[in-house]
C-alpha cells in the first residue's frame, strides 16, 4: 500500500510540474541540434527557459512555422490537406508536446494544417 501511494504521489508531482513534457522537449531539442557539448547545451537551454519564465519574454523554440508545415506535409503524403488523429497525436509526442494518452481526445474531426500549427504553437508556449 505504501509503495502504491508513493508512486501515485510521484506521478502527480511529475504531472503538476510538467516534468515529462520538459524532459521530452529537452531531448527533442538535443536531437534536433546535436550540439558538440550536450551537457553545456542542456544547461544553457534550461537557463534560457528560466529567464523566459521570469521575464515573460517568449522563448525561441527550435520549431518555426516552416518546420511545422514540413512535418505536416510529410504526414499528409496524399496531399489532401489533412492528417489523422493518430498522426497528429504521434507528431505531438515526437515534439515532446504530449506525453499522456489522456491528454488528447479524438473528437472525430480531421486535423488540418491550421489546426496542427495552432496546437503545436499553443503547446510550445505552454512549456
Amino acid at each position: 500500500m505504501e509503495t502504491s501511494n508513493r508512486e501515485l504521489q510521484a506521478a502527480e508531482y511529475l504531472e503538476r510540474h510538467r516534468i515529462k513534457e520538459l524532459v521530452s522537449y529537452l531531448t527533442s531539442a538535443l536531437l534536433f541540434f546535436r550540439p558538440e557539448k550536450p551537457r553545456e547545451y542542456l544547461i544553457s537551454l534550461l537557463e534560457r527557459l528560466r529567464i523566459a519564465k521570469v521575464t515573460g519574454v517568449a522563448f525561441p523554440f527550435f520549431m518555426d512555422n516552416s518546420n511545422i508545415v514540413a512535418m505536416f506535409e510529410m504526414m499528409d503524403s496524399s496531399g489532401r490537406g489533412t492528417i489523422s488523429f493518430v498522426q497528429y497525436k504521434e507528431a505531438l509526442k515526437t515534439l515532446g508536446l504530449c506525453t499522456e494518452d489522456g491528454d488528447l481526445k479524438d473528437d472525430g474531426h480531421i486535423i488540418t494544417l491550421d489546426k496542427f500549427k495552432e496546437e503545436v504553437n499553443k503547446r510550445m508556449k505552454e512549456i
